[in-house]
C-alpha cells in the first residue's frame, strides 16, 4: 500500500538476504518469461520436424497465451490465500513438467501439452512482486519490483536468440531440457531462500468466477489471436468473441453478488487502480510491437528496399541490448519512484515509448539505429512497467496485493495479445509484390505499426496524467510525505505480523455489506484496509500485536472510530455500525400532527427513489441515499394537502420537516 505500510510490514531481512532473494525471484522471473517466445523463432521449422501444418504449429505459441491468462489470476487469488511462495512452487514444478513432456514425448501433441503447462508459470512474476512487498526492506521494495516487473520483457526480448542458438548447435528437444534443469534448481532455491508470507487471506475460493473468467478469456483471447487466420469475419471469430463477452456480462454481477469473489471488481474500480490496469493494457500492446516488428524488419530480404536480410539468430541477437536496456533502467525507475512518485514514472515511461516510437518511424537506414531505437523503446517499457505494482499495492489492501497485481499482469497480456493481432494484420495487408503471387510488408505497415504503438503509449501515459495524487501536499503536511501522499516510515520493522479478522454488523447483528475499514496506529499512519465482504467479513494485515485506530464507514451509516488491542490473529473482532443515515422528520397539517401522510422522495430528472408513511406522531425516515439534490414531497392522507421541498443530500442525516396547509395544493379533478 502506501511507504509507511511497506515498511511497517516487510519482514527484518538483512541486506544480504534481501538481495538474494531479490535475485531469485527475478531470475525466476526470467526464466518464466523466456517460455514465451523461446519457441517464435523456431516455428517456421516445426512443421517440417513435426509433419503438421504452419496453422498448426502456431497452437504451440497460442496454448501457452491461453493457459497463461486463465493462470494469472486464478494462482494470484490462491497466492493470497494459500501461501505465495507455495504457489511459487507449484508454478515453477508446472515448468518442469511440461518442458519434460515436451522433451520426452517429441511429437506434436506432448509438446502441445507441454507448452500449455508451461504457461501457468507466468502467474510468478505477480506473486514474486508481492512477495517483495511482505519480505523486503521499504527501501528496496521498489528497485526490487521494478527489475521484477522489467523481467517479463527482459525474457522475452532474451528468449529470441537463446532459443535460436541452442537449436541450431544442440536442436530443439535441448531447449525444453535446458528449462526444465534450471527449473529444478529454481524450485530447490525458492524452498532454501524465499521465506513463506504469513499475510493471506480467509474464505472459500470462487470456483464458479474462475471458470467463468477463464472461459470469457479464453474465447477473447482465441478470437484476436486466431482470427487474422479463421477470418475477422468468420462464423467461428464471431461465435468466439460471443462467447467472451456474454460469459464477462454474467462474470461481472455474479462477481458484484458473490461473498468472496475472484476478483474484487469494487476495488478494481478504484481510479488509481482502473487508470493503471487501463495503462497496462496500453503499454503492453506497445511492448510488444517493438518485439515482434524489430526482428521482421532486420530480416527483411533486401529487394524489399529497406531490408537488411538477417538471418533469425543474427536478428534474435540484435534484440539483446534491448533487453539489457530494461535491467540496466530498473533501478533508475526505482529511483524515479522515490524522487517524484510512481505516478509520474509511470508519465515517463509513456512518453519515452511514444517518442521512441516516433523515432523508430524516421531511423530505419541501419541495423544499429533499429537497434538503439529499439533499446530506446525497451528503456521506456521499463520505465513504465516498474511504476504499476508500486500504484497497484498503494491502492488496494495487503492481502489482496498479488491477486491485484496478478489482474494487471493480465490485462498487460491482454495488451500483447492484441498487439499480435494487429501487428500480423498490418504486415499482411500492406505488401509490395516480390514475385509471382507473392509480396513483402512494405515500409509503410511497419510505420504505421510505429505511429500506432506511439499513440498507445500517449493513451497510457494519459491515463496515467489522471491518477489522483493522493494525501497532504509536502508543504503543508505536519510530518515528511512521499509523492505519493503517505508518510515516511522511520525504520523498518517487525517480525510479528499478523493478519486479524473481524465482522461489520449493525445493531441487530445482521451484517452490513461493503463496508470500509482502514486501520491506522496511534499516530494516525495509515497501516491497511479492507472491504467487508456480503457477509461483513473482512481482514486486516497488521505490522505486530497492539492497539490501533479503527474506521469503519459505510454507505447509509455513520462512521465510527475506535481503538481495538490486537493480541493475536486467532481473534475475531466485531463492529458495530449502530446510527443508520436518513432523512427524517415531522409533517403536520396547519400545526397539527398527523398520521398516515405520504413522503415520497424523488429525483429532479423524475426517477423514483423511495416513499414511506408518517407514524401517529407525523414522523417519517427514508434511508439516506447518494449525495445529490432531491425532491421530497408530503401528501395528506386525505389527498387535500401536499407539499414539496428541494434538498440537498450529502453524507449525513438530513432533518426536513413539513407543515402543510391544508389548501396547499387542493385536489384537481380533470
Amino acid at each position: 500500500m502506501k511507504d509507511r505500510l511497506l515498511a511497517l510490514h516487510s519482514s527484518p531481512t538483512t541486506r544480504r538476504s534481501s538481495r538474494l532473494i531479490t535475485a531469485i525471484l527475478c531470475l525466476s522471473g526470467t526464466v518464466v518469461a523466456l517460455q514465451q517466445t523461446m519457441v517464435i523463432p523456431l516455428l517456421p521449422d516445426f512443421p517440417k520436424i513435426l509433419g503438421v501444418s504452419a496453422d498448426d504449429a502456431s497452437w504451440l505459441v497460442t496454448v501457452t497465451l491461453l493457459t497463461s491468462a486463465v493462470a494469472t489470476p486464478i494462482v494470484s487469488r490462491l497466492a493470497d490465500m494459500f501461501g505465495k511462495r507455495r504457489m511459487m512452487l507449484i508454478s515453477m514444478t508446472m515448468i518442469v513438467v511440461g518442458s519434460l513432456v515436451a522433451a520426452i514425448g517429441g511429437n506434436f501433441v506432448a509438446l502441445l501439452i507441454g507448452r500449455g503447462l508451461q504457461g501457468f508459470a507466468i502467474s510468478m512474476i505477480p506473486v514474486g512482486i508481492s512477495i517483495m512487498r511482505d519480505e523486503l526492506p521499504k527501501e528496496k521494495v521498489a528497485s526490487a519490483t521494478a527489475l521484477m516487473s522489467a523481467t517479463l520483457g527482459i525474457g522475452s526480448a532474451l528468449g529470441l536468440p537463446l532459443s535460436g542458438l541452442i537449436f541450431e548447435h544442440l536442436g530443439w528437444p535441448a531447449i525444453f531440457w535446458l528449462s526444465a534443469i534450471v527449473g529444478v534448481l529454481l524450485i530447490i532455491a525458492v524452498a532454501a531462500v524465499v521465506p513463506e508470507s504469513s499475510v493471506r487471506t480467509r474464505g472459500k475460493f470462487d470456483f464458479l468466477g474462475a471458470v467463468m473468467l477463464s472461459t470469457a478469456l479464453t474465447a477473447i483471447l482465441l478470437a484476436i489471436s486466431k482470427g487474422a487466420r479463421w477470418g475477422w469475419t468468420s462464423e467461428l471469430t464471431l461465435l468466439m468473441f460471443v462467447i467472451g463477452i456474454v460469459t464477462l456480462a454474467l462474470w461481472f454481477p455474479y462477481e458484484l453478488r458473490v461473498t468472496q469473489p475472484m476478483v474484487d471488481l469494487r476495488t478494481s474500480a478504484k481510479r488509481p487502480v482502473l487508470l493503471t490496469n487501463v495503462a497496462s493494457i496500453l503499454v503492453g500492446f506497445s511492448m510488444y510491437a517493438n518485439n515482434l516488428s524489430t526482428t521482421q524488419q532486420l530480416q527483411m530480404p533486401k529487394i524489399s528496399g529497406y531490408g537488411f536480410e538477417l538471418g533469425v539468430m543474427a536478428a534474435g541477437l540484435c534484440m539483446i541490448p534491448a533487453g539489457l536496456a530494461m535491467v540496466f533502467f530498473a533501478p533508475v525507475s526505482a529511483n524515479i519512484t522515490k524522487r517524484f512518485g510512481a505516478k509520474i514514472t509511470l508519465i515517463v515511461g509513456g512518453t519515452v515509448l511514444a517518442l521512441a516510437y516516433i523515432a523508430r518511424v524516421f531511423l530505419t537506414g541501419s541495423i544499429a539505429l533499429i537497434i538503439i531505437s529499439a533499446a530506446v523503446v525497451s528503456i521506456g517499457t521499463a520505465i513504465a512497467y516498474s511504476a504499476m505494482p508500486m500504484l497497484i499495492m498503494r491502492s488496494v489492501p495487503i492481502t489482496e496485493t498479488a491477486s491485484a497485481n496478478g489482474l494487471n499482469s493480465l490485462l498487460r497480456s491482454v495488451g500483447t495479445s492484441t498487439s499480435s493481432a494487429v501487428v500480423a494484420a498490418m504486415l499482411t495487408s500492406m505488401v509490395i509484390p516480390s514475385g509471382p503471387g507473392e509480396g513483402l510488408p512494405s515500409i509503410d505497415a511497419f510505420k504505421n505499426i510505429f505511429w500506432l504503438a506511439a499513440l498507445a503509449a500517449v493513451a497510457a501515459a494519459a491515463a496515467a496524467a489522471f491518477i489522483p495524487r493522493r494525501g497532504a501536499k509536502p508543504e503543508t503536511a505536519l510530518r515528511p510525505v512521499t509523492p505519493e501522499g503517505f508518510e515516511l516510515p522511520d525504520a523498518a520493522v517487525s517480525e510479528t505480523e499478523i493478519v486479524v479478522a473481524g465482522r461489520v454488523v449493525r445493531a441487530d447483528s445482521r451484517p452490513i455489506r461493503q463496508a470500509v475499514v482502514t486501520v491506522m496506529d496511534m499516530e494516525g499512519r495509515p497501516i491497511d484496509w479492507s472491504r467487508a465482504d456480503n457477509e461483513g467479513n473482512f481482514s486486516l494485515a497488521l505490522p505486530r500485536p497492539g492497539r490501533y485506530l479503527v474506521v469503519t464507514s459505510a454507505d447509509g451509516w455513520s462512521p465510527r472510530s475506535q481503538v481495538i488491542a490486537f493480541d493475536s490473529a486467532q481473534s475475531t473482532h466485531t463492529v458495530e455500525l449502530g446510527d443508520r443515515l436518513t432523512i427524517s422528520g415531522k409533517v403536520g397539517v396547519d400545526g397539527r400532527t398527523t398520521s398516515g401522510t405520504v413522503v415520497t422522495l424523488t429525483k429532479p430528472t423524475g426517477e423514483f427513489v423511495a416513499s414511506t408513511v408518517t407514524d401517529g406522531t407525523g414522523h417519517y425516515g427514508i434511508a439516506l441515499p447518494t449525495s445529490g439534490r432531491y425532491i421530497l414531497t408530503a401528501l395528506t392522507e386525505s389527498g387535500h394537502g401536499t407539499l414539496a421541498r428541494q434538498i440537498a443530500v450529502i453524507a449525513q442525516s438530513t432533518v426536513v420537516d413539513f407543515d402543510v396547509p391544508v389548501d396547499a395544493e387542493p385536489l384537481t379533478t380533470v
